[in-house]
């Protein structure tokens, strides 16, 4: 009776537990409701056990279910390894290349990459999305992208589908106008007095972003999603934060922007990571662009 144990079976008893209910699952999965308790009965007749309690009004996991649980779970995940796998293989004569990177990146260094990649692949197709906090992994699980340049201390959207690997790093500042008060306060600055002022902070357009913002002093904040917006702004006056230093070197130099010592708060370099589906084979273009993005 294993043998009659289809992915669609697993799909719904998988969904009935996450969603907590079988009307529920048939929303996600866009089937009907009959249909997912049709699957279910089908799977606990193939397995000769009762996968939820029959005597509750909620969708409650029975002690086999739990023990089950993991293994569908696994088996969804293999079947989308295996899909993306055989996905690579289809493409791997097509020099297509699909990446997110994230607006902190250096963007000199990345048009110095592209620059390499189009001289040894003059006929890869590119597709570039610039984004922000986990917005280029919420683009790979979408398939919307195969790469994601990430920072690394940004939260995994998925880390069952996702995984990382490391690849460069970028200095930071925190800066300010000239004529913000900040500027004229001698020695380096506890963190409590910068909470004092507006925080300019890049977030992006994902659902609780603000519940995943970096080196954040205080809640007096101004959310911005554009990381040249923020530059903007930080030069006009309106506020302090942080920012790569290679994306305001020229504004410290001219005085536009000065930078501020802080005390007893350190912030790290950026951390980049490339993301990617788990599974997912890089294509030759592919594996190239991560090579010369990781270069010193």
């Amino acid at each position: 009776m294993l043998d009659n144990v289809t992915i669609n079976q697993l799909r719904a008893f998988v969904a009935v537990c996450d969603q907590g209910s079988f009307s529920a699952a048939a929303r996600k999965l866009s089937r009907a409701q009959s249909a997912i308790s049709h699957a279910v009965k089908a799977l606990e007749s193939a397995f000769d056990v009762e996968l939820f309690e029959r005597n509750t009004r909620k969708a409650q996991l029975s002690a086999a279910g739990r023990s089950l649980l993991p293994d569908a779970r696994a088996v969804i995940s293999r079947l989308e390894e295996m899909k993306n796998r055989a996905g690579a293989i289809a493409r791997a004569g097509v020099p297509q290349v699909s990446v997110a990177v994230d607006a902190y990146f250096p963007r000199a260094r990345l048009v110095d990459c592209l620059r390499t990649l189009q001289a040894e692949f003059p006929t890869a197709a590119i597709s570039l999305r610039i984004t922000t906090m986990q917005g280029g992994e919420a683009l790979v699980l979408e398939r919307a992208c195969a790469l994601a340049i990430t920072i690394e201390n940004v939260p995994e959207v998925n880390p069952d589908a996702i995984e990382r690997s490391w690849l460069c790093e970028a200095d930071m500042v925190t800066a300010c106008a000239p004529s913000h008060l900040l500027a004229s306060v001698p020695g380096p600055i506890p963190m409590d007095e910068f909470g004092l002022h507006i925080q300019v902070v890049v977030t992006d357009n994902q659902p609780g972003a603000e519940k995943i913002q970096q080196g954040v002093a205080g809640k007096r904040q101004w959310l911005v999603n554009d990381l040249s917006a923020k530059r903007d702004l930080l030069k006009a006056g309106l506020g302090w934060g942080h920012m790569p230093r290679h994306l305001v070197a020229e504004d410290l130099e001219n005085g536009q922007l000065v930078e501020l010592k802080r005390r007893a708060w350190h912030i790290r370099s950026l951390t980049f990571v490339v993301s990617q589906r788990r599974g997912y084979d890089l294509s030759p273009s592919e594996s190239r662009l991560v090579e010369i993005l990781g270069e010193p």
